[in-house]
């Protein structure tokens, strides 16, 4: 039985119970596979003094069983804002003693990371101590970002050349690690998985019916609803959806996420006379979510840069096509009319975009047709096939 041992920051917990949904259920779905051991170990950075949200974050490092994965939550110490350079080696010396501990038990096969940074640089420190090989997962932000700081990408260069092999989330990612000197030769492309139970085409007037009466959102004849999911930060782009509404007087925008540019979303809503059809969801449970993707004419999610966002294969499999940017995996998810407008990044286009979407009034059969490939059981046998080339 191949035993995985996987570090991830990104991973849910009782404070963050969205964060990382996708990572777990792709952990969650290779455990179920026959013959496979699978335990993360997730490191939470808590500062020396714990207030606020981190006092929260702090509780919730709580270890269990979780989808049939073992799930270790180990704090690490945290300096905020400034910690960068020095977060892989603070987390490779807090779990450090939990790993040997575990690893005597019953011995791993393989170290994996879920992320590139900070989660690679102290996965290569672990799979060292152990002499394992070494996987790395990339997905979006870990190379688009941290790949932009010095200290970052030289330890994710020394780990890439530790590593035995390299994931990437998109055909477009792997170019982008390519860019940064990654070694091509050891990267495969690793497309998300998907929920099919949950994610898939419901009736458009029941889900309208359901959203009205869980979130208050009264669609009359003839309105159309837009949906955009994600945190609410500048990369994302809602302020461009809420500027393109104002082009769009038949529609009204439902915003799926938290985040820091709350304040300043609602507040541009208002400076543009569209507050009454601009409403904040906040953050949903995956069962709610297929609610709004299905009552939604077009999910419309302009950002800056992504991997291949799980938003956009959930959108598409509740029959919803997109209207998103060209950025990341755009281009290898919407390659045919009824999945959707690639366009540019401004509000002019998002709003030509989103009445083009509304005149062809595709049939959510198709639509979800185009996301048919996406499923978690997918995802593990790839995944698997993967860590098997790498144990030997």
């Amino acid at each position: 039985m191949p035993r995985i041992l996987s570090i991830a920051t990104l991973y849910p917990n009782a404070h963050t119970p969205r964060f990382g949904t996708f990572v777990a259920r792709q952990m969650e779905a290779l455990a179920a596979r026959d013959g496979w051991d699978v335990t993360v170990i997730n490191p939470i950075g808590v500062p020396p003094l714990a207030f606020g949200r981190y006092k929260a974050l702090a509780a919730a490092a709580v270890s269990g069983t979780e989808g049939g994965v073992a799930v270790h939550r180990k704090r690490f110490p945290l300096i905020p804002a400034i910690g960068g350079p020095v977060n892989p080696a603070m987390i490779a010396r807090a779990i450090r003693p939990l790993v040997r501990e575990l690893h005597e038990r019953a011995p791993f096969d393989i170290v994996d990371a879920q992320f590139f940074y900070p989660d690679g640089p102290a996965a290569a420190r672990i799979a060292q101590d152990l002499r394992l090989p070494l996987s790395i997962k990339a997905r979006g932000a870990d190379i688009q970002y941290w790949g932009g700081k010095d200290y970052a990408l030289r330890k994710m260069r020394a780990a890439a050349a530790q590593a035995s092999g390299l994931l990437a989330v998109s055909e477009a990612m792997k170019q982008d690690m390519l860019a940064l000197g990654l070694p091509g030769e050891r990267i495969t492309v690793h497309y998300t998985g998907l929920d099919r139970s949950l994610f898939r085409p419901l009736d458009r007037r029941e889900s309208r019916a359901r959203l009205a009466q869980l979130q208050g959102i009264q669609l009359t004849q003839g309105d159309h609803l837009l949906a955009t999911v994600g945190a609410l930060i500048p990369r994302k782009g809602q302020a461009l959806v809420i500027e393109a509404l104002a082009r769009l007087p038949d529609a009204q925008l439902a915003l799926v996420g938290t985040g820091p540019d709350r304040a300043s979303s609602a507040a541009l809503a208002g400076s543009l006379g569209v507050s009454d059809r601009v409403h904040f969801l906040g953050s949903m449970d995956h069962e709610q979510l297929p609610v709004v993707l299905s009552a939604a004419d077009a999910v419309v999610m302009p950002s800056s840069s992504e991997g291949l966002a799980n938003a956009w294969v959930e959108a598409l499999a509740c029959g919803t096509p997109l209207v998103i940017s060209d950025a990341g995996g755009a281009r290898e998810l919407v390659s045919m009319p009824q999945a959707g407008r690639i366009v540019a990044r401004n509000s002019d286009a998002i709003a030509v975009g989103v009445r083009e979407i509304l005149e062809a009034q595709y049939a959510p059969d198709n639509v979800a047709r185009t996301a048919e490939r996406f499923s978690w059981e997918a995802n593990a046998e790839a995944l698997a096939a993967f860590y098997k080339k790498l144990i030997g």
